[in-house]
């Protein structure tokens, strides 16, 4: 319809131009000559008219027939989709009522199944009902046969079993033992002898508090200063306690920091070379020291790991290891113990077949967290671990670190070769030196931990803790027993106990023929 009416309209409009042109010929035409050509004008306009009629009834029809097969495809193409809408809705209806049946059927078969196992319940309960009746009935008969209580024959029965199995049990530890200990010896004579020709580092025993000597007495007036301005620069700046007191020609630099107790003694001596001492030159004094000292630590680190024949490691972890130099444990220097055991773990790793380059740098660092244990808080394993992940370690280097002192279970071979190595490296002669106060403290642990046994007469701590004697009772302990104690002793004292080295546990059980002669 909306086509129809613009084909009017453009009708209407071209009739109307058509009479404007009419007029507008006519005016010209009476004008030039308008008498003669009225009649002519007047006629031509009726045929543009005519023709301008026709041609809009001719526009008018040929649009109603394509309106009218426009409405005759959009309602085929209606009436097509409405056909497959109905089909759809159809298939969607069969597939609904094919699931409902199908949810009935399974529904069926869950009943079914559901009563099956009921029955089934109530038919095991009836069963066991029986069995444990029967079980009740036969424990009477055999009670009443043997004149003994359930509890009373359960005893007599273990009592049995275990006089029998304890011979058994102790022939077999002794047998084990024998065996291990004939492999270990031929395996590790061979081994050892390797270890000890190619792994022989001299040991240095420094003190952990600095000492510097003076020139003369009057140079610690001048350390002091005037109203001691010097030296409260000195320990401001350093962070170490200058102790001046009446020992001639010296000053003892006392913290428990060994980079700053460095920095400090080499800022001292440098003061003491110059002669100029007041507070301005200490304060650039002791940052050319901290400089010198930091390129030292560089300097140790790049040499302990040039000389491993180790690559790869991180620059600033290098640094730490350098740090090392200056830390001491048990009077025994970090980095020369960290430096052997890598040479250690190498040396196994080569006899086992493993990766010597990742044995020896899981050695070097696996005490790296004592070179910052002063500073922050926590282990220095833990530590340790911390600036492994930090720098990216491979994971059994991480684990050698935090499984050498048994914190964590080692995972890889390589963690357990780092922990034989420290052990070695710790307890070798001379290597560390203890106080009085933890020695006799092991000793006495020692001894409590063996009289705690039933049948222990008296213990002994000899060679120095290395070994303890146990003499027993013979009537209370047999030899069977004794070799059982010996081995729940050293498992106790390896749980309880931390020591360097090994400790022998020797249990003396003594017979005694007495007789008088009358």
């Amino acid at each position: 319809m909306v086509q129809i009416s613009i084909t009017i309209a453009i009708a209407v409009v071209i009739v109307l131009v058509v009479i404007f042109i009419s007029f507008n010929i006519g005016k010209k035409s009476e004008r030039n000559n308008y008498a003669n050509k009225v009649g002519t004008a007047e006629k031509r306009s009726k045929e543009i008219v005519n023709d301008a009629l026709k041609m809009a009834e001719s526009i008018k029809t040929e649009k109603l027939l394509e309106a009218k097969e426009s409405i005759l495809k959009q309602k085929s193409d209606l009436e097509r989709e409405l056909t497959n809408r109905r089909r759809e809705v159809k298939e969607i209806e069969e597939r609904a009522l094919k699931r409902d049946e199908l949810s009935e059927k399974k529904s069926l078969n869950i009943d079914q199944k559901e009563n099956a196992l009921l029955m089934k319940e109530e038919d095991l309960k009836l069963r066991e009902e029986r069995v444990k009746n029967l079980y009740d009935e036969r424990v009477r008969e055999l009670e009443r046969i043997s004149t003994l209580s359930r509890e009373a024959a359960k005893i007599e029965l273990f009592s049995a079993v275990r006089e029998e199995i304890k011979h058994d049990i102790a022939k077999y530890i002794k047998e084990e033992e024998a065996q291990a200990k004939e492999e270990v010896e031929k395996n590790s004579i061979d081994l050892m002898m390797q270890v000890i020709q190619r792994c022989c580092s001299d040991h240095v025993s420094e003190a952990t508090v600095s000492v510097v000597e003076l020139p003369n007495e009057e140079m610690k007036g001048r350390i002091i200063g005037r109203e001691g301005r010097n030296i409260r620069a000195l320990e401001n700046l350093t962070g170490v306690e200058f102790v001046i007191d009446d020992t001639p020609d010296t000053v003892v630099l006392s913290s428990f920091d060994p980079i700053r107790r460095e920095i400090a003694r080499v800022a001292l001596e440098k003061l003491i070379l110059d002669g100029r001492i007041h507070p301005a030159r200490i304060e650039e004094i002791v940052e050319k020291s901290k400089k010198e000292v930091d390129q030292s630590i560089k300097e140790y680190g790049e040499e302990a790991v040039l000389s491993l024949g180790i690559h790869g490691i991180n620059p600033e972890l290098v640094k730490y290891v350098g740090r090392l130099h200056y830390r001491f444990s048990y009077g025994q220097n970090a980095l020369v113990h960290s430096m052997e055991v890598a040479q250690l773990s190498g040396i196994f790793a080569q006899e086992l077949g493993l990766n010597v380059q990742l044995a020896k740098r899981a050695g070097l660092l696996h005490d790296i967290g004592k070179s910052i244990d002063h500073e922050k808080e926590g282990t220095h394993v833990t530590l340790g671990a911390e600036l492994c992940r930090k720098y990216k370690e491979p994971l059994e280097v991480i684990n050698s670190v935090e499984s050498h002192h048994g914190d964590k279970e080692a995972l890889y071979p390589i963690a357990f070769i780092v922990g034989a190595s420290d052990a070695i490296s710790a307890a070798r002669p001379g290597a560390r030196r203890e106080t009085i106060e933890n020695y006799t403290q092991r000793l006495i642990q020692l001894e409590e931990i063996t009289n705690a046994y039933e049948g222990v007469e008296k213990s002994f701590a000899v060679q120095a803790g290395r070994e303890v004697r146990i003499m027993v009772t013979p009537e209370k302990v047999s030899e069977d027993d004794m070799i059982i104690m010996a081995r729940a002793i050293a498992k106790q004292i390896e749980e309880q106990m931390t020591y360097p080295g090994t400790i022998k546990v020797n249990v003396i059980r003594e017979s005694r023929a007495i007789d008088f002669a009358k």
